[in-house]
């Protein structure tokens, strides 16, 4: 039976990003499948008072110029050598996590997440701005008018609201976190972890 790994997932963090730059290379040795679950990140930060990295560490001697060099290494590790430090950050991820509730909905998820996850991270752009946002669905070739309505949709809104609210229920206090059953894994670091226990 294949094995799934729920991956609570906003392009807000660029740790999400590296993080999906590995699932396939899991998901290829193991067999398991990965199910994104969007959320939003300051919807969490908000519930559990908790503080995003450039904040909570700020002040703190060498702390963040750490976790820079923690990145790196990781992108060394993992091949993975488009990420750009997106110089908007940080880019206020409403609208297009709202998107990927409604590309779920069309069918398109996958896709979508690749796409916007290249225009955050790769060829980075300000993704909180109405118009930059439109401009790179089209380029991405998605019906942008429609993801634009989408994102204005009750339903949609009541999604995302409700899969942030599940995610701090089960424990969620940040992104990303992995679960594999009730088994929680928060950070890319412990990916590694993840994998081992969907080969067990």
């Amino acid at each position: 039976m294949t094995k799934t790994v729920d991956f609570y997932f906003d392009f807000a963090s660029p740790n999400a990003y590296l993080s999906h730059r590995v699932v396939s290379g899991i998901e290829e040795r193991t067999g398991a499948k990965f199910n994104y679950i969007p959320v939003l990140l300051g919807g969490i930060f908000k519930a559990t008072n908790n503080k995003p990295p450039m904040e909570a560490f700020f002040g703190i001697l060498n702390k963040n110029e750490y976790q820079s060099v923690e990145m790196q290494r990781f992108q060394k590790r993992h091949g993975i050598d488009k990420f750009k430090m997106n110089p908007h950050f940080p880019v206020i991820s409403l609208q297009i996590i709202r998107g990927a509730i409604g590309a779920q909905k069309d069918g398109y998820l996958d896709k979508y997440i690749d796409e916007v996850l290249k225009h955050m991270w790769e060829e980075p752009k300000k993704m909180d701005d109405p118009e930059v946002i439109k401009e790179a669905f089209t380029e991405s070739g998605f019906d942008a008018e429609r993801l634009m309505e989408q994102m204005q949709d009750p339903e949609i809104k009541a999604q995302l609201i409700s899969n942030t609210e599940e995610a701090v229920k089960r424990g969620v206090f940040g992104i990303p976190t992995f679960f594999v059953g009730e088994e929680i894994f928060f950070g890319k670091d412990t990916l590694w972890q993840v994998e081992e226990l969907v080969n067990e």
